[in-house]
């Protein structure tokens, strides 16, 4: 990635000079400004939404915002990604676009693939370590691989539907980092994608701070309650509603 005032070669993520320490310590704080204009330039802290689970982030967001439970963890004990989205669609039987992508997403960034199918391959192992290698934070895949075993040996995240042994073909042109749907939701150039074991969310770039800021008050909120407090004012909650409804009255 370049430094502030410039772009990298794929045109994707750009980051500031401020936060070099923070990448030096291992954290992504990635400045999207390229991905086609749709983030103004805004700072998004990936590092923050890496702390922040689905869960706690499906709280504050509504639920066209997270993708269907056919997408999954195609490993044990994955752990989270949260990144920019480099979104691609394939054509039906073809794997082209996200073959492209593997060379042109920037590090950190999660591509996220409409496949046009779940009857072939859109990526096997060799696939899968080329953008390891290259810093790809994690496909999420609306659709099939193959190679489990290598992809799982190698440790790189991969969400998708399931896995098949046959690939694609190379021959049809798509979408390359523009707007596609993945497991229902809609997903745009620079969205911030966070995912784990327990699902997959989209928060669309130009609301990522204020769903930062709300994800973790709600975080902080509920760190901050015990059982004993949660259950009191859930079972008051409860038998309120009930009450309301007329059952035990």
């Amino acid at each position: 990635m370049a430094e502030r005032g410039g772009a990298d070669a794929a045109g994707g993520a750009v980051i500031s000079q401020e936060y070099a320490a923070r990448r030096a310590r291992g954290e992504q704080v990635l400045e999207i400004r390229a991905f086609r204009g749709h983030c103004g330039g805004m700072t998004i802290d990936i590092a923050a939404f890496q702390r922040l689970s689905p869960t706690t982030l499906a709280d504050v967001l509504t639920r066209d915002r997270v993708m269907d439970i056919g997408i999954r963890p195609l490993w044990a004990e994955m752990p989270r990604v949260a990144g920019p989205a480099y979104p691609v669609r394939c054509a039906p039987g073809d794997n082209l676009m996200l073959h492209a992508a593997i060379y042109r997403a920037p590090p950190g960034a999660i591509i996220v693939v409409q496949a046009g199918d779940a009857d072939y391959a859109v990526a096997g192992g060799n696939v899968c370590a080329v953008a390891q290698r290259r810093g790809i934070a994690g496909f999420v895949v609306d659709g099939v691989i193959r190679d489990l075993a290598e992809v799982r040996e190698n440790r790189f995240p991969v969400f998708a539907r399931g896995v098949i042994p046959i690939p694609g073909s190379k021959g049809a042109l798509g979408v390359l980092d523009g707007p596609v749907t993945c497991g229902g939701v809609d997903v745009r150039p620079g969205d911030v994608v966070v995912a784990d074991e327990e699902g997959i969310v989209v928060v669309p770039a130009a609301r990522a701070p204020a769903v930062r800021e709300a994800a973790e008050a709600r975080a902080a909120k509920d760190a901050a309650q015990t059982l004993d407090a949660w259950e009191a004012a859930h079972r008051a909650k409860i038998d309120e509603i009930l009450r309301e409804k007329g059952w035990g009255s």
